[in-house]
Order: structure tokens, then sequence, then C-alpha cells
């Protein structure tokens, strides 16, 4: 009798080697899906102009976010936030959004009405329109799904795969400042289980704490790149960490990468807390995840152009497959670029 196999661990592979396992079996012939699984959102055309671009995402309670310091509006803004970040990163314009939540019974009416007060905000904020969604009873806990749709011309729309050999890697805004918010209140925390009568001591980390409760979605970038009539040749936000997303993209646009260390961009709250907690600050730039800022790669023609913008940094470029994927540091060591940030299931 021939011994069955060992049941594998999901932990064995991580998030995305598990949905590349569960969904290797389905494919499409439909022509109108242009982009279906493995990008920040999929992208069905609706004419041959316009493209439809949907993503989900959860947040789970105890996984996402910690209820102890994390302000119920906050939540539900961040909760909107992270999904048009996703239709940001496609290059396209977020309109409309279904809400669905599994709740437990310890939660009030009026926290669920705090929840919704921020996700209000945030359909103001992006001009959005919530159309729909679903609630239901959950043993424990509070686990928010939404789904989001979005727009985009067909010419626009950008994906993870079309950087190629000699493009330059840029990011938007600054980076690590979520990963250090996240820090702070995990150590004001800890002090208050063990003492709370200590109040919470957040002075002067005002703006690391709100990238980590609050971000903002960089809707703004995609209207800047269209003004400027640049199209990004890839792109793809930064939720799991600046190293993880760059091997994203050179894993679907098959190419390699030099990215220099002391060129990625950092608040000085950021650098300063870093140091404070010992933390390399390139590290928490690098693997700290959550900024949603927006990383993508341009043609050498367009360099003039975003290098005079404030709104970005050129922080590498691209290079042949065969040439690796590495970090250069400041001494000029090239180190290989490995994904240490959140990984799901471990």
């Amino acid at each position: 009798m021939k011994q069955q196999e060992p049941l594998r661990n999901i932990s064995e592979l991580g998030e995305f080697s598990l949905i590349e396992e569960l969904t290797r079996d389905f494919h499409s012939d439909k022509k109108e899906i242009i982009v279906g699984i493995g990008d920040d959102a999929a992208a069905i055309s609706l004419d041959n102009k316009t493209v439809q671009l949907i993503s989900t995402d959860l947040l789970v309670e105890g996984v996402h976010f910690d209820p102890m310091y994390t302000p119920y509006k906050h939540l539900g803004y961040k909760a909107v936030a992270v999904n048009v970040s996703d239709i940001c990163a496609m290059n396209g314009f977020a309109e409309y959004i279904t809400v669905s939540l599994a709740i437990s019974s310890k939660y009030s009416i009026e926290a669920l009405e705090e929840l919704y007060a921020g996700i209000k905000a945030a359909c103001i904020q992006y001009n959005l329109e919530l159309v729909g969604g679903d609630t239901t009873a959950a043993p424990f806990g509070l686990t928010i799904s939404i789904t989001v749709f979005g727009k985009v011309h067909k010419t626009d729309l950008v994906t993870r795969s079309g950087a190629k050999v000699y493009d330059l890697l840029v990011v938007s805004g600054d980076l690590g400042g979520a990963y250090m918010g996240l820090q702070v209140l995990e150590r004001e925390k800890e002090v208050f289980k063990t003492n709370p009568e200590i109040q919470p001591d957040l002075d002067g980390f005002d703006y690391i704490i709100q990238r980590q409760l609050k971000p903002e979605a960089r809707r703004d970038v995609v209207g800047i790149l269209k003004e400027l009539k640049v199209t990004p040749t890839s792109m793809i936000d930064i939720s799991d960490g600046l190293a993880s997303e760059i091997l994203h993209l050179c894993k679907s646009s098959n190419v390699g990468c030099h990215v220099y260390g002391e060129k990625i961009p950092m608040d000085t709250q950021t650098v300063q807390t870093s140091i404070d907690f010992n933390i390399d600050p390139t590290t928490a730039a690098l693997n700290g995840g959550e900024d949603y800022e927006l990383l993508f790669t341009i043609q050498q023609k367009d360099l003039e152009i975003i290098q005079s913008n404030p709104n970005f940094t050129i922080i590498g470029h691209m290079t042949d497959e065969k040439d690796g994927i590495y970090h250069i540091d400041k001494q000029g060591a090239a180190v290989t670029l490995k994904a240490q940030g959140w990984k799901h299931f471990n």
C-alpha cells in the first residue's frame, strides 16, 4: 500500500506562492481579461478605450491591526486607502467600493459607527461611492473586506510586467515611516500593559504614527504623472516593503535590479526613531512595509522630468535578469536583495 505523502503547511509557501499554488489550474480564454491574478488589480476591457480595474483586500484583527491602539475611524479610513492604492498602482482612478464585515458580539454599534465614519471620510477624500457589501457574525474579532472598482484609459494602463533593462527605478514620497510608527505604538502598548497608569509617550512621533494608522493612497501621483506626460513602464504599491515590491517587479518583468540604499528617501523623524530603536534606517525602509507609496520604472528619456520633480526619487535601475537583484550599500558593496518584511502565515 502506497504511503500517503505528509500534508504541507501553508507557512512553507507564504502568501504569493500560496496564491500561485491554489490558482494554477484556473485559466481563462476570455479576450476582455487583460490582467488576471498576479498584479495589484485585475484589468478587464470594457471597450476599445476603457479598462475596468478591480481589487480586494482584507484587514483582520490581530493580523493587520490592533484595536488597542487603532482608532476605529482611522481603521475605516485605512481600509479604504489601502484598496485605492492598488488601483493607483495600475495608473488608474478608483470610483466605487463595497464593504463587507465579519463582526463579533464584543463590538458596539458606536464602534462600528466610528469605523464607517472613517470609511465615509476616505470616500470623500478619494471621490468614491459606497455601492454595497455584506455583514455577518464572527466568533471573535473583526474582519474588514473591501472591494474597489476603478477605471483607466487602455493606453495608460500600467502593470508589474513592463520594466525593461536600463529603465530607472523611482519611488514616490518617503519610506520606512509606517514601520517605525508601528514600533512606537507597540512599545507604548507594552508599557501600558505593564502599568496602565502610565500615559502613552507619543510626543514627537506624529508623522510616523499617522503613516501607520492613517496612510494615504497616492492618487495624486497618478495625476502628476499624467500632467508630466510620463507613463511608467511598470508599477506597484509598497505594502509589504520596498525589497519585496522590487522583487515582484523583477519577477514579473524578467529583469534584474540595482537599488542604492543611500538614495532611498526617508523622513528625518523616521531616521531618528530608527536610530533610537537600534534599527538601521535603510533596513526599515527596505523591509518595513505599509508605506503605500508607488514604486515604478521609467524610460531613460524621462529622466530629467522625474529628476526635477520633488514628489519622486530615483533609487536605482533595472538590469539584465542574469545580473541579479542587488542592494548597493553606502560602502558600494552589492548585497543580494531579499524580502525580509511582512510574511503571511509565519
